[in-house]
């Protein structure tokens, strides 16, 4: 069943803080830099659409997912069908149509409070991953000024604690979640599905 918040977020008409109406720029930045090649494509917690519909723009072919059935009517309107849109809760039900070659998410895995969700979450997004797919996480950081709202806060050792048995950690660097007229701190996660499993830790 849906979350009652997440569609409390979307029923007054106001868009909720997260919700820009504009393209995140981390994903913008890696996306026009060639980074990531366009291909089939899940973004998890789509919201409205608007990053969908940047990369189908950039020629990927998308499928969004998003446990509130509201956000997904609204995608749906804004996207003019140009992606699809399901209601799917990620946690526990498999995404239509995969695999992929690329994954994305912006600030969903983080909303996962326990340890053992967010590795759940990664070890979804590896089994809808392709051999060699790779998943774009924007997570909201430890870093920066304390604050009283805004994303989920999650340290760099509970990212890869997550994702690391599931997935090969290409870069996690810093960045900023454009949220409200604020600049938050963010992690940038890109991650690579595993061809071996991790190995054992050694002291030589």
């Amino acid at each position: 069943m849906p979350h009652p918040s997440w569609n409390d977020s979307y029923a007054s008409g106001e868009p909720p803080p997260w919700d820009t109406g504009t393209p995140d720029p981390m994903l913008a930045e890696l996306i026009e830099s060639r980074a990531i090649a366009p291909g089939r494509t899940l973004e998890v917690g789509c919201g409205t659409g608007t990053n969908a519909i940047y990369l189908a723009q950039h020629g990927f072919e998308v499928v969004g997912v998003d446990i509130s059935p509201l956000a997904v009517e609204k995608a749906r309107t804004n996207a003019h069908g140009c992606c699809r849109f399901e209601t799917v809760d990620f946690l526990n039900e498999p995404p239509p149509d995969g695999p992929f070659q690329f994954v994305f998410d912006r600030g969903c895995f983080h909303t996962f409070d326990e340890d053992h969700e967010r590795a759940r979450f990664a070890r979804n997004v590896a089994a809808g991953l392709l051999e060699g797919g790779v998943w774009l996480s924007l997570i909201g950081s430890t870093e920066g000024p304390p604050r009283d709202a805004g994303p989920p806060r999650r340290s760099a050792r509970e990212v890869m604690n997550a994702i690391e048995p599931s997935l090969e950690i290409l870069q996690l660097r810093s960045g900023e979640f454009p949220v409200a007229g604020e600049q938050l701190k963010a992690w940038l996660c890109l991650s690579r599905k595993r061809t071996i499993p991790t190995q054992p830790s050694s002291r030589h």
